[in-house]
């Protein structure tokens, strides 16, 4: 709708506002900012005449006086990517509730370099902290020179000690995949794992680890992807021929497609002869054939625990409140749930 202009035919400003309200610019003023010390109807005769005027405060002009932008920065990185999508999408979602705006930098390599002039960019836009939907280990570090200028949280993968973060237990989440195939009565579990530099897949390869160690069973190499279906599918192909191969836990869901894929084409059945466990649960999972095993996590959930924390260390910063030293050990975990569909079963012969 085209604004309504005044008398003196410009946008309306505060002082049009105040004279169709009856009230001073000091009264609107406190509607504006969600002042409590304003009477019921007073307040609805403001907001009435600013609809009317489709009266649009000055950002420059209120920042000056509050010392505040209300927005909020994300660095995100290949946001095509099911997971990061899912958690941007969140964290909008949640900063839109609390009262904030965002401002993305989107971002093709997580390289040093490029994620410090990321978060130097957004510090000139004045925003009054920064989620960084962190991935790689290169990223954390790349943070580390910004600690303490601005309030900073990663989300997706939490870095204990140096920044607050929200991410999923990939360790519990990964443990849960493999327990489940050796319950099933599988020797031991392969793995197809994510990128060597980027946290998740170190934590998941290392629950795949552990649940196999636990459980005194041999440690098969793991097999190196990229997160790609294709890399799933040249994994599978090294596995196929493989007899002694009944299981394989994939760091997630689209190597497992490829997976899927390389034991189809030659007739190893799925999950007759070979288990296939997933990471992630994206929506395709379940109308895969068969239907995908996998783990299971709430990347939206993720996003807005994540701008949970930041508003907190944003808000007890924030100008007239004094500064208060954030506790940079401070997480949100969100659990992982094991989701069980027809690609595992028990080993041939049992």
């Amino acid at each position: 709708m085209p604004a309504v202009r005044t008398a003196h035919g410009a946008q309306a400003v505060m002082a049009d506002v105040a004279a169709l309200a009856g009230v001073s610019h000091q009264t609107v003023s406190r509607v504006l900012n969600d002042r409590p010390n304003v009477r019921p109807a007073t307040r609805e005769r403001v907001l009435a005449a600013v609809r009317e005027l489709d009266y649009r405060p000055n950002a420059a002009a209120r920042m000056l006086v509050t010392r505040r932008s209300q927005t909020l920065g994300v660095i995100s990185f290949d946001s095509t990517l099911y997971g990061p999508a899912q958690m941007l999408h969140g964290i909008e979602q949640a900063a839109r509730g609390a009262g904030y705006f965002v401002s993305i930098a989107s971002l093709r390599h997580q390289d040093v370099r490029s994620v410090r002039e990321a978060v130097d960019r957004l510090r000139d836009q004045a925003v009054e902290g920064i989620a960084v939907i962190a991935s790689q280990t290169s990223t954390v570090a790349a943070l580390a020179r910004h600690i303490g200028a601005v309030p900073m949280v990663t989300v997706g993968a939490t870095a204990p000690g140096r920044l607050p973060g929200a991410g999923v237990d990939n360790n519990v989440g990964a443990e849960a995949a493999v327990r489940h195939l050796l319950d099933l009565g599988h020797a031991t579990v392969h793995h197809v794992a994510g990128p060597g530099d980027w946290l998740e897949a170190n934590a998941r390869e290392q629950g795949w680890r552990t649940a196999l160690e636990a459980r005194s069973r041999p440690v098969p190499d793991s097999l190196a992807g990229d997160w790609s279906s294709r890399s799933g599918y040249e994994a599978g192909l090294r596995l196929r021929h493989d007899p002694s191969v009944t299981a394989i836990f994939c760091a997630n869901d689209h190597m497992a497609l490829g997976v899927l894929r390389a034991l189809h084409e030659i007739g190893r059945r799925v999950p007759e002869d070979v288990s296939v466990v997933g990471f992630d649960d994206i929506p395709e999972a379940a109308f895969l054939s068969p239907p995908l095993t996998t783990v299971r996590q709430d990347f939206g959930e993720l996003g807005r625990r994540g701008l949970g924390l930041l508003v907190h260390h944003v808000e007890v910063s924030a100008p007239g409140r004094g500064r208060t030293t954030v506790d940079h050990r401070q997480t949100a975990i969100v659990a992982p749930e094991l989701v069980l569909r027809a690609s595992s079963g028990r080993p041939p012969g049992r």
